[in-house]
């Protein structure tokens, strides 16, 4: 499985990349939605992890732009943020995310949300 780490704080990305390379998942690594979208372009990923705030493409404003692409439809992507309202959870779902994980993130709990998109047994 390919896995795109979006965030902003490269030490979060190498702490991401970290787990998923637990899970024997490959990862690539954007600092940037900007960055994302052209990963997006030249590879194919099963899942990305989308920070929400970050400089120039923001995470719910990548969302958008990876829902309006079809080839895009099977790939799950999960909001990983220091958002914690309902009206933030519901945004990130109503957007096209497949799920939301709040920060900070362990291992188990990305590990437990992989688990219900079907990636973990």
């Amino acid at each position: 499985m390919r896995v795109l780490i979006v965030d902003d704080s490269r030490t979060m990305r190498k702490y991401l990349a970290a787990i998923v390379r637990d899970f024997q998942f490959e990862s690539e690594q954007a600092a940037d939605g900007q960055e994302a979208l052209e990963c997006l372009a030249g590879s194919d990923f099963d899942l990305a992890l989308v920070d929400w705030d970050m400089p120039r493409i923001d995470g719910i404003s990548l969302v958008r732009m990876v829902r309006s692409e079809p080839r895009f439809d099977p790939m799950k992507l999960m909001m990983l943020t220091a958002h914690s309202s309902m009206d933030s959870v519901c945004e990130a779902l109503n957007t096209g995310a497949d799920d939301y994980l709040m920060k900070p993130v362990t291992a188990a709990m990305l590990g437990e949300k992989l688990k219900l998109l079907g990636f973990l047994d």
